[in-house]
Protein backbone atom coordinates (compact mmCIF):
# COMPACT_ATOMS: atom_id res chain seq x y z
CA UNK A 1 0.00 0.00 0.00
CA UNK A 2 1.77 3.76 -0.56
CA UNK A 3 0.84 6.11 1.90
CA UNK A 4 1.49 10.18 1.32
CA UNK A 5 1.89 13.08 3.42
CA UNK A 6 -1.49 14.26 4.93
CA UNK A 7 -3.17 10.79 4.63
CA UNK A 8 -4.96 10.10 8.28
CA UNK A 9 -4.56 6.47 9.45
CA UNK A 10 -6.67 4.54 12.79
CA UNK A 11 -4.21 2.42 14.51
CA UNK A 12 -4.93 -0.63 16.31
CA UNK A 13 -4.04 0.61 19.89
CA UNK A 14 -4.84 3.89 21.42
CA UNK A 15 -2.12 6.72 21.97
CA UNK A 16 -1.80 7.67 25.82
CA UNK A 17 -3.63 10.50 25.31
CA UNK A 18 -6.60 8.52 24.15
CA UNK A 19 -6.43 9.17 20.79
CA UNK A 20 -5.93 6.54 18.06
CA UNK A 21 -6.12 9.35 14.95
CA UNK A 22 -3.01 9.96 13.24
CA UNK A 23 -1.72 12.41 10.30
CA UNK A 24 1.11 11.10 7.96
CA UNK A 25 4.08 14.14 8.42
CA UNK A 26 6.75 12.01 6.78
CA UNK A 27 7.25 8.71 4.43
CA UNK A 28 10.33 7.38 3.64
CA UNK A 29 12.06 4.09 4.96
CA UNK A 30 10.78 5.32 8.44
CA UNK A 31 6.98 6.92 8.26
CA UNK A 32 6.44 9.68 10.93
CA UNK A 33 2.94 10.03 12.57
CA UNK A 34 1.12 13.26 14.41
CA UNK A 35 -1.42 12.16 17.10
CA UNK A 36 -4.73 14.38 15.89
CA UNK A 37 -5.50 15.01 19.84
CA UNK A 38 -2.33 15.49 21.45
CA UNK A 39 0.38 16.85 18.87
CA UNK A 40 2.41 14.08 19.89
CA UNK A 41 5.00 12.73 16.84
CA UNK A 42 6.21 9.18 16.30
CA UNK A 43 8.87 7.59 13.79
CA UNK A 44 7.58 4.18 12.91
CA UNK A 45 9.81 1.62 10.80
CA UNK A 46 7.76 1.05 7.17
CA UNK A 47 7.43 -2.88 8.40
CA UNK A 48 5.82 -2.42 11.41
CA UNK A 49 3.30 0.28 10.32
CA UNK A 50 1.52 -1.98 8.07
CA UNK A 51 0.72 -3.90 11.51
CA UNK A 52 -0.21 -0.88 13.79
CA UNK A 53 -2.59 0.84 11.29
CA UNK A 54 -6.12 -0.87 11.14
CA UNK A 55 -7.52 2.01 8.72
CA UNK A 56 -5.98 4.19 6.11
CA UNK A 57 -7.91 7.68 4.72
CA UNK A 58 -6.04 8.75 1.75
CA UNK A 59 -5.55 12.64 1.96
CA UNK A 60 -8.06 14.49 -0.41
CA UNK A 61 -6.20 16.46 -3.39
Amino acid sequence: MKYNIGDKVITKKTHPCGGNSWTIVRVGSDIKIKCDKCGRSVMIDLNKFTSVIKKHFPAEN
